[in-house]
């Protein structure tokens, strides 16, 4: 469901649990394990990790739901006939299961090196804040504020056309990658 919601929404649970008077806070003070609010959101302490949480947690889901999808595509018959031959559970998962689900890690692993430098402007603009705009900089919000904040549009061009040349050569090298690994690509 995460993956589903906005950002703004994922701020705003955010800001329900996590905010000097949200949730968190509130139970906390109530088991008397904290003496003052603590400020989570304010806060530029560990901001990447914080960021890297909210993202797991958001796109999940989506993981989730091509690999069932992918599982859910594998002849049964193959999980069958192995049972049959007196595969284990494990033998079935490492012989059959992993390998039809190849196909669809190298899609993931292409499309998610493809946006690698694509790092989520929509994230970092909603989470950043007086406290740790300095600290939560990152290539896409850089381009925004220098693009909004100063007017620099030929600078902001230039770093969104080579962050779409570094992107086309990822996808390139991963397509390779997958011919070499696989034997086919998927360009």
């Amino acid at each position: 469901m995460p993956n589903f919601i906005s950002w703004v929404l994922v701020y705003s649970i955010a800001y329900c649990v996590f905010n000097s008077t949200g949730v968190l806070n509130s139970v906390l003070l109530n088991l008397g394990i904290l003496k003052t609010p603590q400020l989570f959101l304010q806060s530029a302490n560990h901001i990447w990790f914080k960021m890297w949480l909210w993202l797991t947690w958001k796109n999940a889901g989506w993981a989730a739901i091509m690999y069932i999808a992918a599982i859910s595509g594998i002849d049964e018959q193959l999980k069958e006939a192995a049972r049959v031959d007196g595969a284990s559970r494990m033998q079935v998962i490492w012989h059959i299961t992993i390998p039809g689900l190849i196909p669809t890690f190298f899609v993931l692993v292409m499309l998610n090196l493809a946006n690698f430098l694509t790092n989520g402007l929509e994230q970092y603009y909603v989470f950043q804040n007086a406290f740790n705009k300095d600290y939560i900089q990152v290539l896409d919000l850089y381009v925004y504020n220098i693009a909004m904040g100063s007017g620099g549009y030929s600078l902001s061009t230039a770093i969104s056309m080579f962050k779409s040349i570094v992107s086309v050569l990822l996808l390139c090298a991963t397509n390779q990658i997958s011919k070499m690994v696989r034997g086919e690509g998927f360009v």
